[in-house]
């Protein structure tokens, strides 16, 4: 039983914003063991992981070479879970890479393509391996998925508007774009055309995703990570809406997943899956 034993955790991307608050997540999570500490800033090599994040030593330097701590943890552990929040032109090499040592690796790092997650998920699969791909760790974003899908069964037109810091290397957000998907797969086509639409400036109109829903983003610092999907009809508009204020309320999400990934077999998408 996964919840009798200590679960070696690998943090990649320790140094991170995301990476912090995961740290220190798992160092006070009474059923976890922080393995590993990795980020590539060559400053911090070598530095004890708690001292850089000011919780005190925890006897974990920050090193910058992945495959050397997941073989480590191979080695040492059939149950291992490497947690990443790095950036999307390393995430699938960080996954691929964690599956290939029987590290189950629990991604909160967003940007991959549709072509990179089907291959990891047929890479886990033949592995045998749990893998959770998770675009947003917040309960509150999942409740809003939630009653945006039940809105949909009453509502024609909808637009998705994502708003986060302006250090966010892509866009649209993961998030905003597993809302489309979902939206999308109940079977229906939204916002029909009722004029021929112009736009003066490339891109004014947003992100055309699946059954045409648009997907607005805004990148601007002071803000953090926001969601809004409005639906409107005649006489009335109806917007769902969620903001982060703080990076720990993702942390019960991320501890949901290194406990429930230990389980699996295959790939999952999505925080709503395991909940």
């Amino acid at each position: 039983m996964t919840d009798r034993v200590s679960i070696p955790v690998i943090v990649n991307g320790a140094a991170g914003k995301m990476g912090r608050e995961v740290v220190k997540a798992v160092v006070g999570a009474s059923d976890m063991t922080l393995f590993g500490a990795i980020d590539v800033k060559p400053d911090l090599a070598g530095l004890d992981v708690g001292e850089i994040l000011g919780i005190g030593p925890v006897e974990v330097p920050i090193m910058n070479d992945l495959q050397s701590v997941l073989c480590a943890a191979a080695q040492e552990s059939g149950s291992a879970v490497m947690v990443d929040f790095t950036h999307p032109k390393s995430v699938y090499d960080n996954v691929r890479a964690a599956i290939a040592y029987g590290v189950r690796p629990v991604v909160g790092t967003t940007g991959m393509s549709p072509e990179q997650v089907q291959d990891l998920a047929e890479f886990a699969d033949k592995a045998s391996i749990g893998c959770l791909l998770i675009p947003n760790f917040s309960i509150g974003m999942v409740l809003l998925q939630q009653a945006a899908i039940q809105a949909s069964k009453y509502f024609d037109h909808v637009e998705i508007i994502e708003l986060h810091h302006n250090q966010k290397a892509d866009a649209p957000s993961g998030t905003a774009i597993q809302t489309a998907q979902m939206l999308a797969e109940m079977g229906k086509t939204y916002n029909p055309p009722l004029v021929s639409e112009t736009e003066k400036l490339p891109g004014a109109r947003g992100s055309l995703a699946d059954e045409g829903i648009r997907i607005h983003s805004v990148r601007l610092p002071g803000l953090l990570a926001h969601q809004e999907v409005i639906f409107g009809a005649p006489g009335q508009i109806y917007t769902l809406r969620h903001d982060t204020s703080d990076r720990a309320c993702y942390m019960p999400g991320v501890l949901l997943a290194i406990r429930q990934v230990i389980s699996l077999k295959s790939m999952i998408f999505g925080l709503e899956k395991i909940l």
